[in-house]
């Protein structure tokens, strides 16, 4: 190794003037940043600019290739760059990363440890080439080298030169470890957005299932246990839980999720006309069948079926849907072709299959076929501290809906919190459309409820002839002065909202038959767009 000659003093006032324009230029440079690399190699642009240094390097430790590798560089073309490799343990690169020490070497052709890895210096016509290199240390430790090489004559003083490049690799070494910094913290933000964007897939992934309470959370980690597999689910609970939104989360969490989800309510149908649906049908099978029609499992072949209310479903029916769920094979009504189809089966019901089963109403084969991973959803009087997330959700829809900027009240969430939700979500949903769409100023109150959720929503059974009667007698009547046939209404109105005008499910939550419950509607002049009498 030679020697380092400190000979000469350049001109001091003028160089020091172009020093402090020199780092002037850099640290406008760093304070305006936004890309490392690009950065770095404008602040060795400057440095050739300015103080006429040539071939400045900056070589980075590569964690992953274990070597120190050209970052930025000037005055090396790119071939050069990529040539420009060392290891920790190489040349004169790797004796200043390892000493964490400067080095100048006046003359490379006559210094054994330079090595010209790049090539860069085969093209110098000058006879001496100098080479000064000095580290980057970051954190206390050594993260790369910067060298640049100069071509000087014999009154060259290196000192100046180290102290300057020194300086200048402070200002590097600065600069990258904010940067490091900025990306560590900008790598934790996009983790915790990826985070929680899965979250919010995972809960609400655009079907509305929102909750951060721990039944709901529950609920959220076997949808994802089960997205992976084709097992069919069985989803229990009351009426308004949310089962439709959770069996469409379950497919959309599937790998089946671009193809059909398709849905079909069981207790909506009479029997001819559900197997019609679920099977299609051949023309001709029955009067009115005009044209062959295929069924909601043809329809669903790939994808996902949800059938809602299977505990309604006659058992005549049910011995074809267990073949479907064995064998993947059915035929159309009035058909003779079998259709295979490959279709992941997600049930609801809002009744106990069990005691259907020990009734003679369900096939127990089926149940058992059915309950593979059962899924129970808890009601909303349950899960509590959902109920400012959902109410403040469904409340801004409906504004965005009615062109309004309703807010509610504390005390009708107080209200709210206590409130036993007998419909669950839907009862929420459809009364916050209700008092949006009802409200005359811009909050909504106790006042704006309806007088039987203010004034407990809990039902008695009364008799009116022979006839069973709703109504919150006591409370109301004595309350308002209402009629008993204003009561019903009200309770016949309320519980066909709480289940999105299904009559059959509000006829089974009052204790009514579909028949009572046919008459009633009749009655009153009921409908889902309003009175029609």
């Amino acid at each position: 190794m030679n020697s380092v000659d400190f000979r000469g003093v350049r001109a001091g006032t003028e160089t020091q003037g172009l020093e402090l324009l020199a780092l002037h230029r850099i640290t406008e440079l760093i304070g305006n940043a936004a890309d490392l690399e690009m950065t770095l190699e404008s602040i060795l642009e400057v440095v050739n600019e300015t103080l006429k240094m040539q071939r400045a390097t900056l070589l980075l430790y590569d964690t992953v290739r274990g070597s120190l590798v050209i970052t930025a560089s000037c005055g090396l073309s790119e071939a050069e760059e990529v040539r420009g490799v060392y290891k920790p343990d190489e040349g004169v690169i790797g004796q200043i990363f390892r000493t964490r020490s400067p080095f100048v070497v006046p003359d490379i052709k006559s210094e054994p440890l330079f090595l010209n890895r790049t090539g860069a210096r085969n093209a110098v016509s000058r006879d001496k080439v100098s080479f000064l290199g000095v580290p980057v240390m970051v954190s206390g430790g050594p993260a790369g080298v910067l060298t640049v090489d100069r071509l000087f004559g014999d009154d060259v003083s290196f000192e100046e030169d180290i102290r300057f490049l020194t300086v200048l690799a402070t200002l590097m070494a600065q600069f990258i470890t904010l940067h490091r910094e900025i990306g560590k913290k900008e790598a934790r933000l996009v983790e915790e957005n990826r985070s929680l964007k899965a979250k919010i897939h995972r809960i609400h992934d655009g079907h509305f299932i929102i909750g951060h309470s721990k039944p709901m959370q529950e609920v959220f980690g076997i949808i994802d246990k089960i997205s992976k597999s084709d097992a069919t689910a069985l989803l229990l609970g009351e009426s308004g839980t949310g089962k439709e939104l959770v069996a469409r989360a379950i497919h959309e969490s599937s790998e089946r999720k671009s193809r059909a989800f398709i849905k079909i309510n069981c207790a909506a149908l009479p029997e001819t006309l559900l197997e019609s649906e679920l099977f299609g049908h051949e023309k001709g099978a029955f009067t009115g069948a005009h044209a062959t029609r295929p069924g909601r499992f043809e329809l669903a072949d790939s994808g996902s079926i949800f059938l809602d209310e299977i505990g309604e479903m006659p058992l005549s029916l049910q011995a074809k849907i267990l073949r479907v769920l064995q064998e993947r094979q059915f035929e159309r009504l009035g058909g003779t072709r079998t259709f295979k189809v490959d279709v992941r089966v997600v049930a609801a019901t809002n009744v106990s299959l069990e005691d259907a089963v020990a009734r003679g109403k369900f096939r127990a084969d089926l149940y058992y076929r059915l309950n593979v991973v059962p899924i129970l959803l808890p009601p909303l009087r349950q899960r509590k501290d959902d109920i400012p997330l959902l109410f403040n959700h469904f409340l801004l829809k409906s504004n965005q809906r009615n062109g309004k900027d309703v807010k509610m009240t504390s005390e009708l969430l107080d209200f709210l919190m206590s409130y036993s939700w007998p419909g669950n979500v839907r009862e929420m949903q459809n009364l916050v459309e209700r008092m949006v769409i009802l409200a005359e100023g811009e909050r909504v109150t106790l006042k704006d409820l309806p007088p039987n959720i203010r004034h407990g929503g809990r039902r008695k059974v009364a008799v009116e002839g022979n006839v069973p009667f709703l109504g919150n007698v006591e409370r109301v009547e004595s309350s308002s002065g209402r009629s008993l046939s204003q009561i019903e209404r009200e309770e016949i109105e309320s519980a066909l909202m709480r289940n999105g005008w299904v009559q059959a499910r509000a006829a089974r939550e009052l204790g009514l038959t579909q028949r009572q419950m046919g008459y009633r509607i009749k009655k009153y002049g009921l409908s889902r767009y309003g009175s029609f009498r």
